[in-house]
């Protein structure tokens, strides 16, 4: 049995189709599962409450801890903590693997320009404090000896996710308006295609020698500025490659009237600067090539205008 907890997400349901390579028995588990998969597993559960998360990772070999929390700081400071010692306490009872799925929050802001695995950890953010905070306790865990486990760290999306991508560029180019970027527009900025995300944990799931160890999913190594990527929006979606950016006073403004650009605000630092993620440990151990960034726009654009 693998489990995914937090299977409701757009990695979760990526992962529930990559996992059948693998094995028969996959349970999805959130608040609301639904099946991706003819013989998928369902069960809900809310991953605050230790009894939930129990019963979610019983009989189970190999846990995926991918669930997404609220967008909101305070959120993630009541949450993630709790989340993160339910599941560390279940697997170590069950003697289940984990494979916890992770961002770059908790990387250095001054060493953004070539992330690798050993890029320096010193979080800028409080998001970023969260995150290092369970990053620590599931360490803590690994070199006690009590638990088998990897981390797993994606950039930001590209593809059927929330993301920087679609609300700022695709959407605003169907709307006729011009898109939008962080700081500056002309900086490298790395995505991870929601596919070779989820096809990455997976393999790495399932690579018995890969636990003990924090693994960069795989990502192009293209270094594309947030120009570039509208340019390639703007390619496949037939208009002009316009674009306005937004500048830190003014996502400090708008987030009077917009939560989510107030919660971003804390973020921006990633789009001040190169931000380069370095999958190369991974490619070469498994010799992978990630999803280009030209056919990762045009699946995307096709996907997108076809939901509609």
């Amino acid at each position: 049995m693998q489990t995914i907890l937090g299977a409701g997400g757009a990695i979760g349901k990526k992962l529930a189709k990559e996992l059948t390579a693998y094995t028969k028995e996959i349970r999805l588990v959130s608040r609301n599962p639904k099946a991706i998969n003819p013989d998928d597993q369902l069960m809900k559960a809310d991953l605050t409450v230790a009894g939930d998360v129990d019963r979610a990772v019983a009989g189970s070999e190999i846990i995926y801890l991918t669930v997404g929390v609220e967008y909101s700081a305070k959120a993630w400071q009541q949450k993630w903590p709790l989340i993160m010692r339910n599941v560390l306490d279940s697997c170590i009872r069950h003697q289940a693997k984990l494979v916890f799925f992770d961002n770059v929050y908790t990387y250095d802001r001054n060493h953004l320009g070539n992330m690798t695995e050993e890029t320096p950890v010193k979080p800028s953010s409080k998001k970023g404090e969260v995150r290092n905070q369970v990053v620590n306790m599931l360490l803590d865990e690994m070199n006690s000896g009590r638990i088998t486990a990897l981390i797993a760290r994606a950039a930001d999306f590209i593809g059927p996710a929330n993301s920087v991508l679609i609300e700022m560029v695709y959407k605003n180019f169907t709307k006729g308006k011009k898109a939008n970027w962080f700081s500056q527009v002309d900086k490298v900025h790395s995505f991870t295609h929601t596919d070779d995300a989820a096809r990455g944990t997976a393999i790495l799931g399932n690579t018995p020698d890969a636990y003990g160890e924090v693994w960069h999913l795989p990502t192009s190594d293209e270094r594309i500025t947030g120009k570039e990527w509208i340019a390639l929006f703007a390619g496949e979606m037939n208009v002009a490659p316009k674009y306005s950016t937004l500048p830190d006073w003014m996502l400090a403004l708008l987030g009077l009237f917009i939560p989510v650009l107030k919660e971003l605000k804390e973020m921006a630092y990633q789009y001040d600067r190169d931000y380069f993620f370095d999958s190369s440990k991974f490619n070469r151990r498994f010799s992978y090539v990630p999803i280009r960034a030209e056919e990762g726009v045009r699946e995307l654009v096709k996907s997108l205008k076809a939901e509609n």
